[in-house]
């Protein structure tokens, strides 16, 4: 087929041209073609067309008004469990249901099996907290996995492999999607609280709703009736707390507004009052501006005890001062190039130009991925607007400074951990100096965490031997609580008083602040599990935590941390708990 042509038209055939985005050429052949039959076509007559999006957000591979004239169709998942476990459910007929020969076994199986699907689709829409990557799971999924089941079923001699399917569909089917390791455990958590053997006895799936008695349940058509028994919507029958719901649509209408100010501003034109109100942000910001560290005069300092016990904090200062000196020069040298461009001293380049853009709105220069000026390149991760990631670049210059201005380069008592920008190397310094004190090797040495009973830096004391203090993160999904079991309050090496567990999150309470961190190295044991992440830890009063620095999750993780807790950890996996360590 090269068009359609005028007896499809007429008869109210159907007509199917697919990947038109190579066919860039050729398409205004075919939007005159569409007009010329639409005239007089039959209004049966369909023309089904699909095509590959651009790369590019800037880039056009398919006429603006051929798409004008089109009606979008689209096969997304829904956003609700109900909707989703239905729409998993219609494949599975009568007739398919009595294929097998285990039809109860298989019955309750499929139905929790359609049960994960939906939960694997519905959780999406939470963002980082649902999913820290994004994933196409699809229906294909499901009906091999359903293949699958039925297959081991029959060849199993009347015993249902419960932790070989698990394994299939949690690693293989719906794993080979995942490329994040958090990801990765919680898609086998859900796994292993909902697809058992209690599906056999009537068991919860998800909060309030449990799986249909597969013994009275014997019709497809019961098990769609059986779904409304489901509670109403809510962020409980994924496993994630309340307060998910609102960090969604904070989210959303964050995403939203941004949008809407990029629109305004690039609709704004140019000069005018816009002008004058560039030139006062510039001000402000060359005035706020910190100074640049001494380079020379800190490795002088440093050069005669960077070999001893504290060396390896001392490279980390000289590091994180380094890269502070090349971000500050970068918005230095950038800010008086815009300023002389504006004056006419300067002709304004493309980076002038998207530096002048980013500021209009108070965007970090960078955010956009197709502006050419950046400072964020030069920084840390951050989600923040230009006037808070601005404080927080002052306050970073603040630790530093008092950091080399401690007699002999000497680490702060505690560390304020969100103001670093290599965190990974500080950590690394703790188990480098805890290596060189023992005599032991750094490659079977990992980080342990324990949560203090200190609220604040005031409260630490002395400087610790080992290990050390660190401050400012917050926790996403839970807070940090009493306990009133004696065995979460204790001492640890002998200094440290250490308390408190993993509770609920306070209703609206987002992000509540964690008190200080105690980070010590350890010798690695044979029963920790080495993964991609480190190591994680099997004992049943600790939850493997991520820890990253943003709350975009995914490419910002940073180390895992073991916090107390006295519910199974995979409460808190499937509440999508982690620390950060910035706010948005």
């Amino acid at each position: 087929l090269t068009a359609p042509n005028p007896t499809q038209a007429q008869e109210g055939g159907w007509i199917l041209l697919q990947n038109l985005h190579l066919m860039q050429s050729w398409l205004p052949r075919l939007e005159r073609k569409l007009e010329v039959c639409s005239e007089h076509a039959h209004q049966d007559f369909r023309c089904y067309v699909n095509a590959e999006p651009p790369g590019f957000s800037y880039q056009k591979n398919i006429p603006e008004s051929l798409l004008q004239g089109c009606i979008k169709i689209s096969n997304e998942a829904p956003s609700d469990i109900k909707s989703n476990i239905e729409r998993a459910w219609a494949p599975f007929d009568q007739a398919r249901l009595e294929e097998s020969s285990m039809p109860v076994e298989f019955r309750a199986c499929l139905f929790g099996l359609c049960f994960f699907h939906g939960v694997m689709l519905g959780r999406k829409r939470f963002g980082q907290q649902g999913w820290s990557r994004g994933y196409g799971f699809n229906m294909g999924d499901l009906s091999i996995c359903a293949d699958v089941l039925q297959n081991y079923l029959e060849e199993n001699g009347g015993v249902v492999p419960w932790e070989d399917l698990r394994y299939i569909f949690g690693e293989i089917m719906y794993g080979g999607h995942i490329t994040d390791f958090w990801d990765r455990k919680t898609n086998n958590t859900y796994l292993e609280v909902s697809f058992h053997d209690g599906l056999l006895k009537q068991a919860e799936l998800g909060h309030g709703f449990n799986s249909p008695d597969p013994q009275t349940c014997t019709t497809a058509a019961g098990y769609l009736k059986h779904l409304d028994t489901l509670p109403a919507e809510s962020p409980l029958i994924y496993g994630l707390h309340m307060n998910s719901e609102i960090a969604y649509l904070n989210n959303a209408t964050s995403s939203l507004l941004s949008t809407i100010l990029r629109l305004k501003a690039g609709g704004g034109g140019g000069g005018g009052s816009g002008g004058g109100n560039i030139s006062a942000i510039i001000e402000e910001l060359e005035g706020k501006l910190p100074p640049l560290f001494d380079m020379i005069d800190l490795n002088d300092k440093a050069q005669p005890i960077i070999k001893g016990k504290d060396g390896p904090y001392i490279v980390v200062l000289l590091q994180e001062a380094g890269r502070m000196n090349v971000l500050t020069g970068e918005i230095a040298r950038s800010l008086d190039e815009l300023r002389k461009g504006l004056l006419g001293q300067l002709n304004m380049s493309q980076k002038m130009e998207d530096l002048l853009s980013a500021l209009a709105i108070k965007q970090v220069p960078g955010r956009n991925p197709f502006h050419t000026a950046s400072w964020e390149k030069f920084a840390w991760p951050s989600m923040k607007g230009l006037q808070d990631w601005f404080a927080d670049l002052i306050l970073r210059c603040g630790q530093l400074t008092e950091w080399c201005a401690i007699d002999g380069l000497q680490t702060p008592i505690s560390v304020w951990f969100p103001g670093l920008f290599n965190p990974t190397a500080f950590l690394t310094g703790i188990k480098q100096v805890t290596a060189r004190l023992n005599s032991l090797a750094l490659d079977k040495m990992a980080t342990e965490t324990h949560v203090t009973a200190f609220n604040g830096p005031e409260e630490c004391g002395e400087r610790l031997p080992e290990g050390m203090y660190i401050h400012g993160l917050f926790c996403e999904g839970a807070q940090w609580g009493e306990c009133e079991n004696e065995k979460f309050d204790y001492v640890e090496d002998s200094t440290v008083q250490c308390a408190g567990i993993l509770r609920e999150s306070k209703p609206k309470e987002l992000l509540p602040p964690m008190p200080i961190i105690y980070v010590k190295a350890v010798q690695v044991q044979p029963s920790w599990d080495p993964q991609s992440v480190g190591y994680i830890r099997p004992e049943p009063d600790l939850y493997n935590c991520p820890v990253y620095l943003t709350t975009f999750r995914g490419p910002t993780w940073v180390f895992v941390a073991t916090l107390k807790t006295d519910k199974p950890a995979s409460h808190w996996v499937l509440r999508g708990v982690a620390l950060v360590a910035q706010l948005d």
